[in-house]
């Protein structure tokens, strides 16, 4: 069987045309796919705000430091083990007594590494005051709960 000059090039033609095709197809799908996998994987999900740290933070607290209930369903499961091996002092108001009044301070958010925080001031008799250092997770798919203490003035 002969084929003519001009049917054999558009033979070829189309199927290099196929094949460029099909060859462009299969490298661009990966490529273009895998970045958008894993920027949604990395990138962080909804995140509380400074004044909802802050409200959270007032309420967890309130005047003279957090309640049962606030301990048991507002702080990490870490930060409970942390508070239970500290002995000499209640590590959650970093005192060992309670304080007359609780003032949280202005809260500062670090987005990309999913934690904010402000300092927290007890207030004792004769104007003595005390200042630590609050930790809240910011990923607002999950309860906002206190994460750390930091009682290093």
């Amino acid at each position: 069987m002969t084929r003519s000059p001009k049917r054999s090039a558009a033979l070829a033609a189309t199927c290099a045309a196929a094949l460029g095709l099909g060859l462009t197809l299969a490298a661009s799908a990966p490529a273009a796919s895998a970045p958008t996998a894993r920027a949604a994987a990395a990138a962080p999900g909804p995140r509380y705000n400074a004044e909802q740290v802050h409200h959270f933070l007032e309420g967890f607290y309130g005047n003279h430091g957090p309640r049962v209930w606030e301990r048991k369903h507002l702080v990490t499961n870490a930060l409970k083990r942390k508070a239970a091996r500290t002995h000499n002092y209640d590590l959650l108001l970093c005192a060992q007594n309670t304080p007359k009044d609780i003032a949280i301070g202005k809260v500062t958010t670090a987005q990309s590494a999913g934690m904010g925080w402000a300092t927290v001031t007890n207030s004792w008799g004769g104007g003595r005051k005390t200042a630590f250092t609050a930790y809240v997770g910011l990923d607002s798919r999950k309860q906002i709960k206190l994460a750390d203490i930091d009682c290093t003035p």
